[in-house]
């Protein structure tokens, strides 16, 4: 019987030298997807460089969120900030090494996949065949393991270990903050885990390939916002806070990162000068902004120039 549907597959029951039995038309187990011949194979390839760059991505979003939240609502007088920034990427790291320890392979750095080969790929459920136009064969499985599913569990384990850690942090140390204000942060995280499963959930194909330019979209105009806020129209205002530089170096490496997605880095030779373009949006705002000032254009307008 032809095994209909774009994910159903038979798998292996019984294997004795070259003898293989495969049951009927049916969902694959996990760890495993359809061939072009319908049957069931495990996933024994290795992520691409571009697999690990969307994990990345994945795993940078809750560290960021966790550190705008920090600093929005710790103060500008409060010493406690660094430590809480510091103790979010401890807790984003840890959860990310766990995470690839509990995965199979258990106890390695090491995850074994499948190959995402298109976009329908993450969405098998929207593909159940009705051979009948009755009854559903329900072939629903994670074709594209473990990309889907490995968000998840970080963002549990992220969740645990904020629960752990956060608390007792900021009531230590969180001493330049009233007590209605010191739990924000978390608070705040209590409601962004939330909205980032279900945004793996239900967009976590469309981020798989727009995450890049998403990236640099973002990194661009909070870059912008930043610079046109904090009223940076030279270098010398860059220079005269250690934190101005610090964001913009965290800026220029999210606009590397950004690049090197796109490109994928398949022709080293020609992809890596693209990277020289890092800066570029950065010194295009200081040369440009003196001539966009407020002031100057009201002036100007004033005068009838």
């Amino acid at each position: 019987m032809a095994c209909l549907g774009l994910y159903c597959g038979k798998t292996l029951l019984f294997k004795n030298g070259s003898t293989e039995i495969y049951g009927e038309c049916g969902v694959c187990p996990r760890g495993q997807r359809t061939n072009a011949q319908k049957y069931c194979q495990p996933c024994t390839e290795s992520p691409e460089l571009y697999d690990w760059l969307y994990l990345g991505f994945m795993a940078m979003l809750p560290l960021v969120l966790h550190w705008f939240f920090i600093e929005w609502y710790s103060g500008k007088k409060s010493s406690s900030a660094l430590f809480q920034h510091i103790t979010a990427l401890f807790e984003c790291s840890m959860a990310a090494i766990i995470t690839l320890l509990v995965s199979d392979p258990v106890g390695v750095l090491y995850i074994r996949s499948c190959r995402v080969l298109m976009l329908s790929d993450w969405y098998t459920m929207l593909y159940n065949p009705s051979p009948d136009y009755v009854t559903t064969v329900h072939c629903t499985h994670e074709a594209v393991y473990p990309l889907y599913t490995i968000v998840f569990i970080y963002y549990a384990f992220c969740l645990v270990f904020m629960m752990l850690l956060r608390p007792l942090l900021v009531k230590k140390i969180a001493c330049g903050l009233g007590k209605s204000d010191r739990f924000k942060s978390i608070y705040a995280a209590l409601y962004f885990f939330p909205i980032l499963t279900v945004l793996q959930a239900v967009g976590g194909g469309l981020l798989y390939y727009a995450f890049p330019y998403i990236i640099l979209v973002l990194s661009l105009v909070t870059l912008a916002v930043y610079m046109s806020a904090s009223e940076i129209e030279n270098c010398y205002d860059l220079l005269v806070r250690k934190k101005r530089l610090i964001v913009l170096f965290s800026h220029w490496l999210l606009h590397a990162y950004g690049i090197i997605s796109i490109s994928r880095v398949d022709k080293l030779e020609q992809d890596l000068p693209l990277l020289a373009l890092v800066p570029t949006p950065a010194l295009f705002y200081l040369f440009t902004a003196k001539f966009t000032e407020p002031s100057r254009i009201l002036s100007e307008g004033a005068n009838g120039h």
